[in-house]
């Protein structure tokens, strides 16, 4: 059976203090940011995404993660973000444009979990 999924690209953590989180990351990866504003900072990690958002008291409701989601790489989130509906996920965030070419979104599973998607054209698997 053919997959729509291209495999894990992006987890996003959400964190209370940015800034602080940044610094961190930046030291323990040994990387600077490529992307870096007060509402996302991404780092470019062997052509995985991690992010950052300032986000400490709005965890996913029902998530078993509370701060952290994955993203799954597809070619067209809309479709994928409909087939997860479809299949009984709850929609958490629909598919929005987030920079460039961007799209993500984000279901809930059955239990809970945060099935996030995007559709990334800078990241190349390395």
């Amino acid at each position: 059976m053919k997959t729509n999924f291209l495999g894990l690209r992006t987890v996003i953590y959400r964190v209370p203090d940015l800034q602080r989180a940044k610094d961190w990351y930046a030291q323990v990866l040994g990387l600077q940011p490529y992307f870096d504003q007060p509402f996302y900072v991404g780092f470019n990690v062997g052509g995985y995404e991690l992010g950052l958002i300032p986000n400490a008291e709005n965890s996913l409701p029902g998530s078993n993660t509370g701060s952290v989601t994955p993203y799954w790489g597809v070619h067209d989130v809309q479709k994928a973000f409909d087939h997860l509906i479809a299949a009984g996920a709850s929609a958490h965030e629909n598919p929005q444009n987030v920079g460039g070419d961007i799209i993500v979104a984000t279901a809930l599973d059955p239990w809970g979990n945060p099935f996030g998607i995007i559709y990334n054209p800078e990241f190349k698997i390395q």
